[in-house]
């Protein structure tokens, strides 16, 4: 087995810490595309909308 050694709170404190940054990014991504995709349709429905005029 691996010996965790003296820092081993710092270094899991570390990983805890990159994770959570990782998993927040990821939602903030998600987010946004989901706010993007609904400007899209939005635009694209407004488009439609002048076409037809």
């Amino acid at each position: 087995m691996i010996a965790l050694g003296q820092h081993w709170e710092f270094v899991a404190a570390s990983y805890g810490g990159t994770l959570a940054v990782v998993g927040v990014l990821i939602v903030w991504t998600v987010l946004s595309a989901r706010q993007a995709k609904a400007r899209v349709a939005v635009l694209e429905a407004a488009r439609q909308t002048r076409r037809a005029q």
